[in-house]
């Protein structure tokens, strides 16, 4: 188990090219979350919602890690014991900056599940309509391997497993609202790293140790410094 925890969201991934997954307008890539991302989708608008995913999964292809991808990835290389790199994003940058390991909370983009036996299949960046429908165990239906609103989060019974070691915890750019990071600072976190582009509603920035509003690649040398102090102690 980890000493050191990097917990991201779609902040590390946007000056990559990837929009954030809700802006102010309530839209995912002009879509509405409730037709493509709520529990119930793939009933009512199963077309569109595997387009969709279809759509982002294609679009992924050619982006590329950015400088703070690398960084996360170069030091999970060099402390790979130490340090877990969990993430809210389904994009595949940090595997593409070299990283292993790494827990996806929220579902892989790359990954569809079939819905009755949960085989997993990689289609890397191919479309799933039409080409990729059934199961190749079962023939029952795949679907992409996101986890909804509504869904069930199996990945998150493997973060709470990490947070019982965890001595330094990383957030970087998550609102917070959907994973209340400000829960995990107990006594036992040592050092407390927050690095967002702006304040939000739904993180107390007074209770981090540390805390940079600016974008992930200019901040996440100063992160990488604190984190191999503290390891190095």
């Amino acid at each position: 188990m980890a000493k050191v925890i990097i917990l991201s969201g779609a902040g590390i991934s946007a000056e990559s090219g990837i929009s954030t997954f809700r802006d102010d307008n309530g839209l995912w890539e002009n879509h509405k979350i409730e037709d493509v991302c709520t529990n119930g989708c793939l009933i009512t608008n199963r077309e569109q919602t595997i387009k969709f995913y279809d759509m982002l999964r294609v679009g992924l292809e050619d982006k590329e890690p950015n400088y703070a991808h690398k960084i996360v990835s170069n030091l999970k290389n060099k402390y790979p014991n130490d340090i877990a790199v969990i993430t809210q994003n389904v994009d595949d940058l940090f595997e593409k900056a070299g990283c292993t390991d790494v827990l996806h909370l929220h579902g892989f983009l790359k990954e569809l599940r079939c819905e009755k036996c949960n085989t997993i299949v990689n289609i890397e960046y191919e479309k799933q309509f039409k080409d990729h429908d059934n199961c190749p165990k079962c023939n029952n239906l795949l679907r992409p391997n996101i986890v909804f609103f509504g869904d069930s989060a199996p990945k998150y019974k493997d973060m709470y497993e990490e947070f019982e070691t965890c001595e330094v915890f990383v957030v970087i750019g998550t609102s917070g609202a959907v994973i209340y990071t400000d829960m995990f600072l107990n006594p036992q976190i040592k050092l407390s790293i927050l690095n967002n582009l702006q304040e939000s509603p739904y993180i107390n920035d007074t209770v981090y140790s540390k805390v940079l509003y600016k974008k992930a690649s200019e901040a996440i040398d100063e992160i990488a410094s604190d984190i191999e102090k503290y390891l190095l102690n």
